[in-house]
């Protein structure tokens, strides 16, 4: 079966299942990252060698698993669908978002307030309309990229061995790869090999967003705003997002108590529950122009 195929089946699959609802893959290897963790950062007192370590530990060996089975006569195609299915999380942020519009549609502050709490590492409990809807604008810009686009990128290029690899290290560095005194050191790897994986699909995706969106602004944002931003990856994809979107996103956030003055990204007016609509038909708008492109492609080199 033709990588096109399988890249429509997964996201159909998706699409008619959502994430799975028990024994996900991946939060049976949270959990596992999490006894490793404990094992090699105890106290927080893990160096930058036991983060490669235990990286090693957590992803290659399964990596390795998956690949074998993928190549499993008669059903290993199978897999490869399950593989990329288990790794996208596009139905999974549409039903995280949503709900964030749905709320600040209805004047309910304190629901939207705790629905975007689930989406954001930030302190959420004291955020006014406009913040709450540019924390859930950024996350599906963001997480689009990350959770399906990154995903999808990974498959096409390298097939199963390529989609486990990425989806285990991003989910490393959802859990390691933060700046604070617990994982500066042992996290530095997890965030670092995710920032080298991401690198050439954040761009395309930020190329996706502009060519969708409104271009001559995305492009301008991209440009100028995106090497503001603390992330290499992040930057990029949220500027021209929020560009795209002609909706002003960034500014000041609390973090872990800290308040963080972030740089603005995009133009125009704030964000709001419109914004967060949009910019979720931009993830899917970009996800279906991708598997154009794939389905071309194949017909193409036929």
């Amino acid at each position: 079966m033709s990588v096109a195929l399988l890249c429509v089946a997964a996201v159909a699959l998706d699409a008619l299942l959502g994430e799975p609802k028990r024994w996900h893959p991946l939060v049976a290897f949270g959990n596992f990252a999490g006894r490793i963790e404990q094992r090699f950062n105890s106290g927080g007192r893990g160096w930058r060698s036991h983060g490669v370590t235990a990286w090693f530990i957590a992803v290659v060996p399964l990596t390795l698993l998956a690949t074998a089975l993928s190549w499993a006569p008669y059903i290993g195609w199978v897999l490869e669908i399950l593989a990329l299915y288990c790794a996208l999380g596009m139905r999974s942020l549409g039903e995280h978002v949503l709900p964030v519009a749905q709320a600040l549609r209805g004047d309910d502050l304190d629901e939207a307030r705790k629905r975007v709490s689930y989406l954001v590492s930030r302190q959420t409990s004291e955020l006014d309309r406009t913040e709450v809807a540019r924390a859930a604008t950024e996350s599906v810009l963001e997480n689009g990229s990350d959770a399906v686009f990154a995903a999808l990128f990974w498959f096409v290029i390298a097939g199963v061995p390529g989609v486990v690899l990425y989806r285990l290290s991003n989910t490393l560095d959802a859990m390691w790869g933060y700046r604070n005194e617990r994982f500066e050191r042992f996290g530095w790897a997890a965030a670092k090999i995710d920032d080298v994986l991401n690198y050439i699909p954040a761009r395309l995706v930020a190329l996706t967003y502009a060519v969708l969106g409104k271009t001559g602004l995305a492009l301008k944002c991209w440009r100028t705003q995106g090497p503001t931003w603390d992330s290499p990856n992040a930057g990029p994809v949220m500027a021209s997002g929020a560009g795209a979107l002609g909706v002003e996103l960034g500014g000041a956030a609390i973090y872990h108590g800290e308040l963080h003055q972030r740089p603005p990204l995009g133009e125009g007016p704030a964000a709001d529950a419109d914004a967060i609509e949009r910019g979720w038909q931009l993830v899917q708008r970009g996800v279906w122009l991708w598997l154009l492109i794939l389905c071309a492609g194949a017909q193409f080199y036929a």
